[in-house]
């Protein structure tokens, strides 16, 4: 089993049972307030104590472990944290304070169709993004009607990319998305692709991990798909966790905080 280490401390995790152990987690982001037009600018700005930048502290010290098998929701409003913190995770971005073990292969969800080109054919792309994600020639053979039948873009396999609708795409990258090989999943926000039929395809989806033995971590503003998925959940507000519980439970205090009754 792999295990990779994000952050300042070289803890291994002790208890095998465990996905994902998160420490005293922080991260910033440094955003402009004044331009300075060439250096000369620049240096007297400091000289006279303006940085040119706001800090904004988005993450304040998480603490949270993920038990194997676990499918995880975490929600907030939009500007809490949760995304920042699934691309830490992911390895996207970099945390300045706090320690992350991940015990296993993780594969993120969180971009659908990167690396695709618009200028090379479906059938090109599928075989070019399989690569990316670790796959041979002769394994993508194996899944390639597969792929195409469960995105229903079979007639598609030969046009361009770029003259696939935004839609078309999406399913296309997470018709091949989902074969990815891994034992952590990162998702954001990714059940809402395609239209109502294709989202119940990604619906029986999730639901069979469910009673898989992968680890899944789902951030989402769907409250439905928390309780319909989810074996746990946690609410950030702020840049904190302020609840961690059973889903219903954690659905219910979001909704307090949106005024929903």
């Amino acid at each position: 089993m792999k295990k990779r280490q994000i952050g300042t401390r070289t803890e291994i995790l002790e208890n095998n049972d465990l996905a994902i152990s998160v420490r005293s987690l922080h991260k910033s982001f440094r955003l402009p307030t004044e331009q300075a037009f060439g250096l000369k600018q620049a240096f007297f700005n400091r000289l006279r104590g303006i940085k040119g930048y706001t800090e904004q502290k988005v993450l304040k010290g998480l603490d949270f472990e993920i038990k194997k098998g676990e499918f995880i929701g975490i929600v907030g409003r939009n500007g809490s944290g949760k995304s920042t913190l699934l691309k830490i995770l992911a390895g996207i971005y970099y945390p300045e304070k706090g320690d992350i073990t991940v015990n296993g292969t993780l594969v993120p969800f969180i971009e659908l169709g990167v690396g695709f080109n618009p200028e090379l054919t479906g059938r090109e792309n599928v075989y070019m993004n399989g690569a990316l994600l670790g796959f041979s020639n002769e394994e993508m053979d194996a899944m390639y009607d597969d792929i195409w039948k469960f995105a229903e873009l079979e007639k598609f396999q030969d046009q361009k990319l770029k003259n696939y609708s935004s839609g078309m795409q999406v399913r296309l990258a997470f018709s091949i998305a989902i074969r990815a090989r891994g034992d952590i999943l990162l998702l954001d926000e990714v059940l809402a692709v395609g239209d109502a039929a294709f989202q119940q395809k990604c619906n029986d989806y999730f639901a069979s991990l469910k009673n898989s033995n992968q680890t899944v971590i789902l951030v989402t503003h769907s409250m439905e798909s928390v309780k319909k998925f989810c074996t746990r959940a946690i609410l950030i507000e702020d840049g904190k966790i302020t609840h961690d519980g059973k889903p219903a439970k954690i659905a219910n205090e979001y909704n307090k905080i949106l005024g929903i009754k």
